[in-house]
């Protein structure tokens, strides 16, 4: 039975230590992998679009106003 026991614990350790070598191995070939893409395949730079800063047109700025003024006191007085 003793045997059987310390059978079972070397075979645990190895399995355990196979599955921790590869998980390492796996982690350093990750990395590895990535510091490639990202050296020899950078992701393009994309510039924002920049609106020009003109007035709306069509609409009024003080009727603007006026209806988000009514609005908040519509709302403050409830």
């Amino acid at each position: 039975m003793e045997n059987l026991v310390s059978e079972g614990l070397s075979l645990m350790g190895f399995g355990m230590g196979f599955v921790f070598v590869f998980l390492t191995l796996l982690v350093f070939a990750t990395s590895l992998m990535s510091k490639f893409v990202t050296k020899f395949l950078p992701e393009p730079v994309v510039l924002p679009k920049v609106k020009p800063a003109t007035p709306v047109s069509g609409h009024n700025n003080d009727e603007l106003l006026a209806v988000l003024s009514a609005a908040v006191h519509h709302n403050r007085s409830k």
